[in-house]
């Protein structure tokens, strides 16, 4: 997901099917047989299958027509960036989609919308196997896993992709990175005067007041910066439905992409591996340990640890609160993360701070007591 530096409001694409169809047409040569919709936060895509290739599926490949925003679009070496990533970790062994080149052989191509003066930026990925883990009973295998994830994408990104589009990652007022928490004051309103908002200031202010002076101690990297339970896709291989063997199949949406640190890419995950768990305070110590099977925190990192998490979480839920204020025919999509995370958060500081870390950390320890990183 990605709301542009501010928060204002973005036109998201609206391009019907036959339209779609004929962008793929037109800028990548393909004709489409087989189309749908796929939801999104601000960007716009569609499933396709196109007929003329027996390599793929069904005797014809997949992909995901991207469509992005048209404020992303006006950026297009941040979505260059985004979309070299995706390549460079693909070549890396990592299960990125790949663009699909265009008739002019290129990446991605700026299309015009209609009779106004928009563009927007269309890529055509390779569309990845599997189901979300928001849709699976998430075990304790693959959290681990998924935190392994994590810490081996980011130290790749920030260790071998140099890319000149890099130093566009650099995005100094990106409300999604966690950075910029302080920047919820001027969303909060959104809320209204309730418990929540009451919590989510606290957040804001111990933010301010622990978080932001500690910064210049993480270890800077690049961020995938929005591991949530849908850009996370897992496939079984296990024969066996009582106790399936889950692996990460497929990674997601690099659009919110940037430089933070790598303790912000673990709280990240933290919190939305929490989403749609039934034991949510315990998601944290196996995420973490296979974080830290990787990339060990540090003192001052873990210290952090509570509040990062807290802060996604207060980050997701007033920029979802705000962003349906300005589209309310997408608030389903929006809202996705709201139906438990209030409850989530509201747990995490209920229960404590102490509290939560003694469990997380112990669940991590038991893991190298174990041997098992």
């Amino acid at each position: 997901m990605s709301c542009g530096n501010a928060c204002q409001a973005l036109t998201k694409p609206a391009f019907g099917e036959k339209e779609a169809c004929k962008l793929v047409d037109n800028v990548f040569g393909l004709k489409v047989s087989w189309i749908r919709p796929l939801p999104s936060y601000d960007d716009q895509n569609f499933h396709v299958r196109v007929s003329g290739d027996a390599t793929g599926p069904e005797g014809a490949p997949e992909y995901v027509l991207k469509i992005t925003n048209w404020a992303d679009s006006r950026e297009p070496e941040l979505v260059e960036a985004q979309t070299r990533a995706m390549m460079f970790l693909s070549a890396e062994g990592f299960p990125s989609a790949t663009p699909c080149p265009t008739k002019e052989d290129g990446i991605m191509s700026l299309v015009p919308a209609g009779s106004g003066d928009k563009k927007y930026m269309v890529r055509l990925l390779t569309y990845l196997p599997g189901v979300p883990v928001a849709k699976i009973a998430a075990n304790t295998q693959i959290l681990y896993d998924i935190g392994k994830l994590a810490a081996s994408l980011d130290k790749a990104l920030s260790e071998k992709f140099h890319h000149p589009s890099v130093k566009s990652l650099h995005r100094g007022q990106f409300i999604w990175n966690l950075a910029n928490v302080p920047l919820l004051d001027q969303y909060i309103y959104a809320l209204g005067q309730n418990k929540y908002r009451e919590v989510v200031e606290q957040v804001i202010q111990q933010f301010k007041e622990k978080v932001i002076p500690k910064l210049t101690s993480f270890r800077a990297c690049i961020n995938h910066g929005d591991l949530n339970d849908h850009n996370i896709l897992v496939d079984s291989g296990s024969a066996s439905p009582e106790a399936p063997q889950y692996r990460v199949s497929g990674i997601l949406d690099f659009s919110d992409m940037s430089y933070g640190y790598y303790v912000f890419e673990v709280a990240i995950t933290i919190m939305y591996m929490m989403v749609e768990s039934a034991d949510p305070l315990r998601v944290g110590g196996h995420v973490l340990a296979g974080f830290e099977s990787v990339l060990p925190l540090t003192t001052e990192e873990r210290a952090a640890l509570f509040l990062l998490v807290s802060g996604r979480f207060s980050q997701s839920l007033v920029i979802a609160a705000h962003t349906a204020l300005l589209y309310p025919e997408n608030r389903e999509y929006l809202m996705i993360t709201a139906k438990s995370g209030w409850k989530h958060l509201m747990k995490m500081f209920e229960v404590g701070q102490e509290a939560v870390e003694q469990l997380w950390f112990e669940t991590a320890r038991a893991y190298g007591d174990c041997g098992a990183a």
